[in-house]
């Protein structure tokens, strides 16, 4: 099937059966990346590594004052755990289970989540701000407002649930896959972007105003919904019907007025 890349200039190269990520165009044609072997074919897409979590054998967490700032948190299960309100900034959780936690106003300032699932958590106004986390899959998740602003995410799968306001401004995605999720109003603003896919998810009124996108496979999100930085789509895959779909944005952008014949 046919693939769309845009480039910098703001312009869209449409070739059957090829794909060429972060293509710059030039008189009419795509100049490949480097790497390209002998100047024939295209590059592909660079998939995202998921994560492979095989936990181990956990304990159950024993709420006894709630969360410490810069606590360490070693195998265990947080089960239906009200964590509303708690300040776990600078906390570690390693090779840890949350199912079903309430996370409410719950302070995760440059925490560092390793290893970890969450599976039907939800809150509003979480703060994540500057966390790290790592070989983390986010499961069925019904989230408002987090703040992951100047967050590190490496080996991250975000599967099901939906998320409103997701602040991912200046962060730094790596090796990030959303699936089967519904994102409304993401803010990847300044954020770097490298081998994320989305797959069969819904992205709404999503801003990529100054980000940076490498190996951005854009062609499982439907709709595919952008308020701002059309112009950063540089190292994004988008689909012909998701070009066409996005035609009055970048027409738009380009300054270019569509108007019928008279």
């Amino acid at each position: 099937m046919p693939v769309v890349t845009c480039g910098r200039e703001k312009r869209c190269s449409r070739r059957p059966a090829r794909v060429v990520s972060g293509g710059v165009l030039h008189g009419g044609m795509a100049r490949r990346t480097a790497g390209t072997a002998g100047g024939r074919g295209a590059a592909k897409v660079r998939r995202a590594r998921r994560p492979e979590l095989r936990l181990p054998p956990l304990t159950p967490y024993e709420d006894d004052g709630g969360l410490e700032p810069d606590g360490d948190y070693d195998a265990l299960d947080f089960r239906e755990t009200d964590l509303t309100g708690q300040d776990g900034a600078g906390a570690r959780f390693m090779d840890c289970a949350l199912s079903g936690c309430a996370l409410d106003e719950a302070s995760l300032r440059a925490a560092r989540l390793l290893d970890t699932r969450l599976t039907g958590v939800r809150g509003v106004g979480t703060n994540l701000a500057e966390a790290t986390l790592r070989d983390v899959e986010l499961l069925d998740a019904r989230l408002g407002g987090t703040q992951l602003h100047g967050a590190v995410l490496e080996r991250v799968l975000i599967r099901g649930g939906k998320i409103d306001y997701l602040n991912l401004r200046r962060a730094r995605l790596k090796d990030v896959v959303f699936e089967s999720c519904v994102l409304v109003e993401p803010d990847f603003g300044g954020a770097r972007l490298e081998r994320v896919e989305f797959v069969d998810c819904a992205l709404r009124q999503a801003d990529l105003s100054a980000a940076t996108l490498t190996d951005v496979d854009l062609r499982g999100a439907a709709p595919l919904d952008l308020s701002r930085g059309v112009d950063r789509l540089s190292g994004a895959v988008i689909s012909p019907t998701q070009l066409l779909d996005l035609a009055p944005v970048l027409a738009a952008e380009l300054g270019v007025r569509v108007v019928g014949e008279e």
